[in-house]
């Protein structure tokens, strides 16, 4: 998780880097404390940061780790219960597994404007192999396959957009993707917002992007934007980054795939094998011959040979074609 961090250090810098108050933080499962303190040590400054932890044995580790750094507070607690000092510019979520029983109280902790940075590591749940724990936990049909962890990214986007609006509040993606065995996202908590909320379902049926399978409808999924456009241009890598040669490609990446913000990506491998062609065209090809046609395209995070486009499947079908014919 050293990259993961890194962004996350990248991300309070270019979020936070211009504010002329220093921000007050809270990590809310904090175990020994390495990604908090880590935003202590090279985002800040932060003019307070509380962390928070139940299990004994880490809370000691946790306590002689923050001992030497000032601003910051270590509390016994278990964070479903919410924090004194509240409310908080940056509320951080990263527990074990689903953040589901922690969201309520993280929501309420968010200063208006401020953000909520929520990892889950449930991948089983959120990615369509335990369907029925899916629809439990997050009140949603999941899409399973290639697109699941994408899916499971959305699943998690909308049910933080439901329980926002629960409570008079808006979410707004500036930062959301899938990474290994997780997904996280930092959003912005605001206001309730004055229209709906891009959430929705999708029915293969009538759905024209990507092959999503046909066991849908699915959802409720976040389909509006992962990504705030300014935000990732301000993306830069950490002078003190732990994996740089892993984060700088992934931030290019980003950099690319948010000028094409839209739901779910395709691969031109896949793309091939289902057509039956012989072999697949060069991602580069298939890029370069879509924009020709006026549609936008770029590689995604997610996939190696992945990639997001506004066209149609039908033209991508037929342009991944040609290209490999003509290879």
């Amino acid at each position: 998780m050293a990259a993961d961090r890194d962004l996350g250090v990248a991300f309070v810098r270019a979020w936070f880097g211009d504010r002329p108050t220093p921000p007050r933080g809270w990590e809310m499962t904090a175990a020994t404390g390495v990604r908090g303190l880590r935003l202590v040590d090279e985002a800040g400054p932060f003019a307070e940061f509380l962390f928070t932890e139940a299990n004994p044995a880490a809370l000691a580790v946790l306590e002689a780790n923050a001992a030497a750094r000032p601003g910051t507070r270590v509390v016994a607690k278990d964070a479903r219960e919410g924090a004194a000092g509240g409310p908080f510019d940056y509320v951080d979520l990263d527990p074990y597994g689903t953040p589901v029983p922690f969201v309520r109280a993280a929501l309420a902790a968010v200063t208006r404007g401020g953000v909520l940075a929520v990892t889950a590591t449930d991948m089983m749940v959120l990615a369509g192999a335990q369907p029925a724990a899916c629809e439990r936990r997050y009140g949603a049909r999941p899409i399973r396959g290639r697109l699941g962890p994408e899916g499971g990214l959305r699943i998690l986007l909308a049910y933080l957009s439901r329980q926002a609006e629960a409570q008079g509040r808006s979410v707004r993606p500036l930062l959301a993707y899938v990474r290994d065995h997780h997904v996280r996202a930092y959003l912005a908590v605001g206001a309730a917002p004055a229209g709906a909320a891009p959430v929705g379902s999708i029915d293969p049926d009538s759905w024209t992007g990507p092959d999503v399978g046909r066991r849908g409808p699915y959802g409720p999924l976040w389909l509006g934007p992962l990504w705030d456009p300014d935000l990732v241009a301000h993306l830069t890598l950490p002078p003190r980054a732990a994996r740089p040669d892993e984060l700088r490609p992934f931030l290019e990446h980003l950099k690319e795939e948010v000028t094409v913000d839209v739901p779910f990506y395709y691969e031109a491998n896949r793309l091939a094998g289902a057509l039956g062609l012989a072999r697949p065209p060069a991602l580069p090809e298939v890029l370069s011959a879509l924009r020709a046609q006026g549609y936008r395209a770029a590689r995604t995070h997610v996939r190696p040979e992945g990639f997001r486009t506004d066209a149609p499947r039908e033209v991508v079908e037929r342009t991944t074609a040609e290209r490999s014919r003509a290879r």
